[in-house]
């Protein structure tokens, strides 16, 4: 694994912190009906991603999720500005205007997207890493889902073919406990979601998904393997939400005293007292960042506010692209 160094430890609080605050924005926004639809927020589970981070190689691995995919663009380099201009619907975002908070995709960085459809991104991860197998491409695939999503057929189509294949993808479950509003005991006999693997004879486990570092450790493990032609390997990140599953959601199914619990270790949180415990930085430093972190979080905001909405005339544009279209000049 890569080293973990005092470098590392303050991109992790300041990277980590900003998905935070800029998150925090978007429930205010969607609150004052500038976000519209669902809106599924991270929060809590951002240790995942920044391990992941530290694992990949940014610009040459892919990555692919489900509908809880407004950070991971912004890791992988996407503009954050895009990013919350998407999720406004405005013409600036990073689709137009036209995907939204399910559906954010940057090939450029090789995020292959929010996916609406529940563990629909599984196999299209798989197929991922079939095609940089095919042509010999030295990139690994990371395929993210959420513990509801295990219960779909399509996973099990995919493990199947991942293992038959070789292929070089990892595909991570990120377990938060509830999938939709339902706890994981409640809808199946195993809780261990990792033994899942068993079944394939695909290398699998659990890891720390509340800690950067852990998950850091086992993806660099189970990146290298598939790099190396070692095949996939399904990992089971234990976390936790600290909202609810979509800003519709009452969140009957547990107490807030649960929730305050989890907060006890949040990933931020705990990488701020490392930080402070091993002098990577002072207080007045970790003011610095926080001041740093809401700044782009306000000009984020602007950004958004400031763009216009797609024209109309733009539904047409992205439908028809034949050459031969006699009604309308395809113009993007």
């Amino acid at each position: 694994m890569k080293k973990v160094t005092k470098e590392v430890y303050l991109k992790w609080y300041e990277d980590m912190l900003f998905w935070r605050k800029f998150e925090d924005k978007l429930a205010a926004v969607y609150i004052q009906q500038k976000v519209r639809g669902f809106l599924h927020l991270y929060n809590g589970q951002e240790a995942v991603l920044a391990g992941s981070l530290h694992a990949m190689e940014i610009g040459k691995d892919r990555m692919i999720t489900a509908y809880r995919n407004h950070v991971q663009p912004i890791g992988l380099g996407v503009d954050p500005r895009k990013v919350m201009a998407e999720l406004y619907g405005k013409v600036t975002g990073t689709s137009k205007g036209m995907g939204g908070s399910m559906h954010i995709f940057s090939k450029e960085h090789h995020f292959y997207g929010g996916h609406g459809i529940v563990g629909g991104q599984i196999p299209l991860g798989a197929g991922l890493a079939f095609a940089d197998k095919y042509f010999g491409r030295d990139a690994v695939t990371l395929c993210y889902m959420g513990d509801g999503a295990v219960r779909q057929g399509s996973l099990h189509e995919a493990f199947n073919l991942a293992m038959l294949w070789q292929l070089p993808v990892v595909f991570i479950c990120e377990n938060n406990g509830y999938a939709m509003g339902t706890s994981v005991a409640r809808t199946s006999h195993s809780t261990e979601i990792w033994k899942l693997g068993l079944g394939y004879e695909m290398p699998c486990g659990p890891v720390d998904g509340m800690d950067p570092v852990a998950v850091a450790q086992e993806l660099s493990k189970a990146i290298e393997r598939a790099r190396s032609g070692g095949g996939p390997t399904f990992l089971e990140a234990k976390t936790y939400r600290y909202r609810g599953h979509s800003m519709s959601d009452a969140q009957h199914y547990r107490t807030k005293d649960e929730v305050e619990e989890y907060k006890k270790i949040d990933p931020i949180t705990t990488v701020r007292e490392t930080i402070l415990e091993k002098k990577y930085a002072t207080e007045e430093e970790i003011r610095q960042i926080d001041k740093r972190v809401q700044e782009l979080v306000k000009e984020c905001e602007e950004f958004a506010e400031n763009s216009p909405y797609p024209p109309k005339e733009q539904m047409y544009d992205t439908v028809y692209e034949q050459e031969d279209y006699p009604f309308l000049e395809h113009k993007l």
